[in-house]
């Protein structure tokens, strides 16, 4: 049987692995088994991460809803309730935005939905 020499493609696997180290600490980026174990873990928690994003900027947005909505004395349930039954149909960030942005257009939202 004719010997196989896989140095080149060891070596290119391998240099793909330690890439996607850079950056990380001690021998994590150095040695290469520990190395892949950590960007292993790594890409799972990059892709937990970009589930928990959109979970985190919803929660942002309805805080900013609430405490600028508080302010017109009516707090975000009601406000949101009143929103659809006025069909009004603006999402969560575009009313934040509003908020923050635009308090006139906001209160004037307010006063349609009361």
């Amino acid at each position: 049987m004719v010997r196989v020499k896989r140095g080149n493609v060891a070596r290119k696997r391998r240099k793909k692995i330690l890439k996607l180290a850079k950056g990380f600490r001690g021998s994590h980026s150095r040695l290469f088994r520990i190395a892949n174990q950590q960007v292993m873990k790594s890409l799972v928690y990059a892709y937990i991460g970009r589930k928990e994003k959109k979970r985190i900027f919803r929660k942002l947005w309805i805080a900013r809803i609430n405490s600028s909505a508080r302010g017109y004395n009516i707090n975000y349930s009601h406000f949101i309730c009143k929103l659809k039954q006025s069909k009004i149909l603006l999402n969560r960030k575009m009313l934040s935005q509003l908020a923050i942005l635009d308090p006139s257009a906001f209160s004037n939202l307010i006063k349609v939905t009361q």
